[in-house]
């Protein structure tokens, strides 16, 4: 018998459907020799602190640097304490018991860094030395994974993959705990999480929050010219910028006054050709979503791994955006699989058939998986949102194989008296690509306008004149879109020229895993939500403040690292050593965290919400009134959660604390609610009113 591990039940299903393997059995499928089961997601994870028993955190038992590490089933959260979760055991029971029964193991976990992992940490946990291959697809149509099944590839050529994983995996370990423990015992206050990751991103938002914060707002003014010719209305801008509004209101009044009449001082036209767009990585497709439909990085992804499971598109989790030659003919059987559905038939009008763009053809530029597909397989009953995701995936598909888009491009200087003036225009010559959507431009603001001929010395009259109040703008606050293009290229943090090549061509996390160090971020109450752009909350701004000089912040050195783990992949470096200089820098960031100074001065002066006597006496584990007659007091813990400096200063002065995510009740339920008191100052919880709506 050979036994098959897939990562989820439903492409377990999908593979012994292809196998034969009809028989339903308890944790797995049987049939025509095969056994053919799954894991849930990580089935084994690293042992936590007390599986190495330690229970209770101080400075002696920092920092932790476990030899062996050890792996341990699931664990989940009851009553404050981990214990092995029991549908874990179970199939991991069964696992081993199919592989006892087993001459030959083929890993069919998710083929990318966190599949591999998975499998590897069951095959090892279960102390297996059977032989395994690799089944390596990027769909799940029953056409690749027949392919995967004829072309299995020995578990050895995985190794790299493997060791790139498992490093990253127990880096994240060594800094995420240590990290963590240390600052929350410097501050002696509350529940703090840092991370490999997590922790310099969080220093990216917030420090750009600072900035736009921080930033003076200038007004300026400038000339706006209305202009008619060939029954054309076009409009010019004054080249000068005035810092006071009676300047402007004067070149103004000259201008009306005398000059009526504009003479062009020069025209220049240039052609610009626009290649068209690769197709999606991952990346690509979260950072689209979030410009154009408002998906989070993480509902990108959930929504993407859905369609591929559900056949209608290639693996999501790709690095990507190009596909190898050999696949060409597949694009050729997309296409007529998308012609023969009639819905695409405005989009495949702008496809010229015998002129097909081969631009997305490399080979060597193919990693795991390549760029992101549609499969022959058209869709139905889909969801809106699902709808919606897969119409840009299908549509990038036609614009990367279409033609260029060529437009040119015009300038124009003008003199009115003696100030001068410009205006810009534009005309599509070709529209290549952009004739799949019909949308000609990728900037909202571009006001490139239609223009008639102009030569230099003609007269143009005015047929309008204004003022334009203006202010400088400060930097951005980040959208979703924009953090993922920051971690994708991990932007120079002032440092020299090697290191900033060093971030352009690696970046910070993985495709897969940087939506979750987002959603991480939003779970720790460290940013939120303001429409679409991310800002760091209270909480969020107080860790900064603590580890903005230090070298956990910083995005550089974790895109060395990131850097280090592609070499390992590839074996040119050696995990050994990695893991070495992890634990080095784990005692490193322990002792510099450890001797953080936290004043404890910086507690809030609040005043008792009972008898507006009092200040409040503010503890690790208790707020309560000093006033024996009133004897307010508020629990620091809360269902498992620590209400922060941030929660009590907000409860006390509002009435009302922020959303507090994952509390759980006594029968072990996760939930969320606001923690909110009455007029007697009592507490009690207050849920989001569209979630009892929807109940």
């Amino acid at each position: 018998m050979k036994t098959v591990i897939a990562e989820k039940p439903s492409v377990a299903r999908e593979i012994a459907t292809l196998l034969g393997a009809i028989e339903k059995k308890e944790g797995y499928l049987s049939g025509n020799g095969y056994f053919v089961t799954w894991a849930f997601g990580h089935l084994i994870e690293l042992g936590m602190p007390e599986d190495y028993g330690i229970c209770k955190f101080g400075k002696k038992s920092l920092p932790i640097l476990p030899d062996p590490f050890l792996l341990t089933p699931r664990k989940e959260k009851k009553d404050n304490t981990y214990t092995a979760d029991a549908s874990s055991l179970k199939q991991l029971k069964i696992i081993g018991q199919l592989i006892e029964k087993s001459k030959k193991i083929i890993a069919a976990t998710d083929a990318g860094c966190e599949g591999e992992l998975i499998f590897r940490y069951i095959y090892q946990y279960l102390n297996c030395s059977i032989p395994f291959e690799r089944l390596w697809i990027s769909s799940l149509t029953q056409k690749a994974i027949k392919q995967g099944f004829e072309n299995l590839k020995p578990g050895s050529d995985f190794d790299g993959l493997y060791k790139a994983a498992l490093s990253r995996s127990r880096a994240d370990w060594l800094i995420g705990i240590n990290a963590s423990q240390a600052l929350t015992i410097a501050a002696g206050d509350g529940n703090y999480s840092l991370g490999r990751v997590q922790t310099p991103i969080l220093a990216l938002i917030c420090r750009r929050y600072l900035e736009s914060k921080a930033f003076s707002v200038q007004k300026y003014w400038q000339l706006q010219l209305l202009h008619t010719k060939e029954f054309i209305d076009f409009k010019s801008l004054s080249k000068n910028k005035w810092e006071d509004k009676k300047s402007a209101e004067h070149a103004l009044k000259c201008i009306e006054r005398n000059g009526n009449t504009a003479i062009i001082t020069s025209v220049e036209n240039k052609k610009l050709t626009e290649k068209p767009p690769l197709l999606f990585d991952l990346t690509g497709l979260q950072k689209e979503a979030n410009k154009k439909l408002n998906f989070s990085a993480e509902e990108t992804l959930n929504i993407a791994q859905g369609l591929y499971e559900k056949k209608f598109i290639t693996y999501p989790r790709t690095a990507s955006k190009y596909i190898p030659e050999d696949m060409w003919e597949e694009i050729s059987t997309i296409l007529r699989a998308m012609q023969k559905t009639g819905r695409w038939n405005q989009a495949l009008n702008g496809v010229k058939w015998g002129y097909l763009n081969k631009s997305i053809i490399n080979d060597l530029r193919i990693t795991d998986h390549h760029g992101l597909l549609i499969t022959e397989k058209m869709p139905f009953a889909l969801s809106a949102k699902e709808n919606a995701l897969y119409n840009m995936i299908a549509q990038r598909i036609l614009e990367a194989i279409s033609q260029d888009c060529i437009k040119e491009i015009t300038a124009v200087s003008l003199q009115i008296l003696h100030y001068e003036f410009t205006l810009k225009g534009s005309k599509i010559i070709e529209t290549g690509w952009r004739m799949v959507k019909g949308n000609f431009s990728d900037d909202a603001t571009e006001t490139l306008q239609i223009l008639p001929e102009l030569k230099k010395d003609n007269e143009l009259k005015i047929k309008n004149a204004c003022s334009l109040e203006k202010t400088s703008s400060p930097p951005m606050l980040y959208t979703e879109a924009d953090l993922l293009s920051a971690m994708e290229t991990a932007t120079k943090q002032g440092k020299d020229q090697q290191e900033g090549k060093v971030l352009q061509n690696t970046g910070i996390g993985t495709p897969s895993t940087r939506a979750a160090v987002i959603e991480i971020l939003f779970a720790r109450n460290y940013i939120e939500r303001q429409k679409k752009y991310l800002v760091p909350t209270q909480k969020g701004l107080q860790v900064f403040e603590l580890v903005k000089d230090k070298k956990i912040s910083d995005v550089s050195m974790t895109a060395e690292w990131e850097e280090e783990l592609l070499k390992i992949e590839k074996g040119k470096a050696d995990a050994a050593d990695f893991q070495n200089r992890m634990e080095k820098y784990a005692v490193f960031i322990t002792d510099e965290l450890l001797q953080t100074s936290v004043a404890k001065t910086n507690l809030p002066d609040l005043l008792c919400p009972k008898c507006n006597k009092k200040q409040l006496i503010i503890t690790s584990k208790i707020v309560k009134c000093p006033n024996d007659a009133c004897s307010w007091f508020q629990f620091r813990n809360v269902c498992g959660v620590q209400l922060s400096i941030y929660d009590i200063e907000s409860l006390v002065s509002s009435g009302k604390t922020h959303l507090i995510k994952a509390m759980q009740s006594k029968t072990g339920k996760k939930f969320d609610a606001y923690i909110k008191l009455n007029n007697k100052a009592e507490s009690s919880f207050e849920f989001e009113k569209f979630k009892l709506k929807n109940k």
